[in-house]
């Protein structure tokens, strides 16, 4: 069922590299909190990228409180599982780029013009880097 500790699983890692969405929330934004869909993704060292523009309205609710948390749950037809990280959050100059590229080949066909056409114009908008730095992470399975 579900356990809480303070760090990726392998097993997590394995269930969040796959072509799941997101749902970020911030600690400083509206109350009740109203999650955001983001593309993602789990690194070696159990941290959470995203990429967004660097005068989003994400960053500016980092700067009122660095923590956010993301949710990720298993598509209709699977067995019900989700896993959720809370923690403080980091802005990086560096890596959004290559970071969006690599998404939007994990998420989007590529092959398709559009979507290509799509990706070249989202790489060619500033972007940061978010990294999550989990301080708790829960998970749930049946």
């Amino acid at each position: 069922m579900g356990n809480d500790t303070t760090s990726l699983t392998a097993d997590d890692l394995e269930f969040l590299r796959r072509p799941l969405h997101g749902f970020l929330s911030m600690a400083a934004g509206p109350v009740p909190p109203q999650p955001r869909p983001v593309w993602f993704e789990a690194g070696d060292d159990g941290t959470i990228a995203l990429f967004t523009g660097p005068e989003s309205i994400k960053i500016r609710h980092l700067r009122g409180d660095p923590r956010a948390s993301i949710v990720i749950a298993a598509p209709v037809g699977e067995r019900e599982r989700w896993v959720s990280v809370t923690g403080r959050v980091t802005v990086e100059p560096d890596g959004a780029h290559d970071l969006a590229a690599r998404l939007a080949e994990r998420y989007w066909d590529l092959d398709d013009p559009v979507r290509a056409r799509d990706r070249d114009e989202l790489l060619a908008e500033p972007q940061v880097r978010l990294v999550i730095h989990p301080e708790a992470v829960r998970r749930f399975s049946f």
